[in-house]
């Protein structure tokens, strides 16, 4: 009886099993025996001879050596350093990038993406529903460097190809939106882009970036479905348990010297301590903190769409989500199920008296409740909650805040992994409250 051998590649593993298990053989590191990766706390390294460190510099930057699959050089930790380097191979791989470059923050990793994108004179033309910070990078940052954003709607796809002018160089959206949950049709606006660029070169092609730090690679894969570039914060869903901070950027290889460029010269270098944490403890229980957050914020959802003092309900598992044929197309975890995500945005009813009614939900809930914390990020174990208007997206006027959809009377939740019925119970006896 003939036996037949076991061999399989590294490529027939679903992504679940290469987060826990990673790319053990990195040439990052020449280690192969750790079950868990190690961690370098050395700002310099040391050097074997002057023509090994005049190699090193030669070979900084270059994707071609970086991609040759020689042991890197490492000279000192702002230019590039193993543990870090280890944790952007395992995010490239699962976001199906070419690269990855990581910074000391999301918005460290925003700020290099349209830095390293962005030349005088171009603008970046952008979704009007955005994250504060993202925003205030955008208006009273950019335009200091010559650079200049513009704000549309994405959500009208049939007229947004209209507000694309020859200045413009990136199209810049999250998806689903922070905090309104609204989702981008991502493959639309390639189209979009793709009819924008006839004609056009290299220089002044279209850029569509999108943001993924809601979804996570766990739900949805920009670069798979038309993106050019992602970017995203390691510090929520895929750090997970909010101890450490970090921002990613995922992108073809022709990028990587512009990226690595922009981190060594502004100087936002994710610490190898952080980069540690996020690749033995972020990314290995990626799959199985997102599946059980979703199941939670699905039964979360359903509560808060019957209560009578809940007016709307956004989140992409439910029946009466305005946009839900696109999130079952568009929202999908790797092997192919619908992945919704863990974030719920919800509007309250309108207030009897000067305080809202949001405001006093929240604040009953910071007091009394166990299950529920009131702080700001996302994507953590514990279920937190917030309340954009006032807090996360105060940088934009209150006046556009209402005009593109964020109510005052809303409220963002992501879902952690507590006992479900706990989380519903807290919610419960605070609606009653208010």
């Amino acid at each position: 009886m003939e036996v037949r051998k076991h061999h399989r590649k590294k490529e027939d593993y679903s992504l679940r099993t290469h987060m826990i298990h990673g790319s053990f053989d990195s040439k990052k590191w020449d280690y192969n025996h750790h079950v868990v990766p190690p961690v370098s706390h050395s700002t310099a390294f040391r050097l074997t001879s002057l023509e090994r460190g005049a190699k090193g510099f030669v070979q900084f930057a270059s994707a071609d050596e970086a991609l040759s699959g020689h042991m890197p050089i490492y000279i000192y930790d702002r230019l590039d350093e193993p543990t870090r380097a280890m944790l952007e191979e395992n995010l490239s791989y699962a976001e199906g990038g070419d690269i990855c470059v990581t910074f000391a923050s999301g918005m460290g990793g925003i700020s290099a993406v349209l830095g390293s994108t962005l030349h005088q004179g171009q603008e970046v033309l952008a979704h009007h529903t955005l994250y504060g910070c993202t925003y205030s990078l955008m208006t009273n940052w950019l335009p200091r460097f010559g650079m200049q954003a513009r704000f549309a709607d994405f959500l009208k796809i049939e007229s947004l190809g209209e507000q694309i002018s020859p200045a413009t160089r990136v199209l810049y959206f999250e998806t689903p939106t922070n905090p309104t949950m609204e989702l981008i049709d991502i493959a639309a606006v390639r189209r979009l882009a793709d009819e924008a660029n006839r004609g056009r070169e290299e220089r002044q092609r279209v850029l569509v970036i999108v943001d993924n730090t809601f979804a996570t690679p766990y739900c949805q894969r920009p670069l798979k479905l038309g993106a050019d570039i992602v970017v995203e914060s390691l510090t929520k869903g895929l750090g997970g348990f909010g101890t450490d901070m970090g921002g990613a950027v995922i992108a073809p290889a022709a990028w990587y010297n512009n990226l690595m460029l922009f981190r060594k010269d502004f100087g936002g270098v994710l610490s190898p301590r952080a980069a540690w944490g996020i690749l033995v403890y972020g990314l290995p229980t990626l799959a199985t903190r997102i599946s059980n957050m979703q199941k939670t914020a699905q039964h979360v959802a359903e509560f808060l769409a019957k209560h009578p003092k809940v007016a709307c309900v956004r989140y992409p598992g439910t029946e009466c989500f305005p946009q839900k044929a696109l999130a079952h197309r568009q929202m999908l975890s790797p092997d192919g199920k619908f992945a919704p995500g863990s974030m719920i945005y919800f509007v309250l009813k309108g207030s009897n008296g000067k305080q809202s009614q949001a405001e006093k939900l929240v604040d009953y809930l910071a007091e009394h409740a166990y299950s529920i914390t009131l702080a700001v990020s996302l994507g953590q174990i514990k279920t937190l909650i917030e309340h954009p208007f006032s807090m996360t997206h105060s940088a934009l006027p209150d006046e556009q805040k209402r005009a593109f959809g964020m109510h005052p009377e809303g409220i963002r939740i992501s879902l952690g992994l507590e006992d479900w019925h706990d989380i519903i119970r807290d919610l419960e006896i605070a609606l009653e409250k208010v």
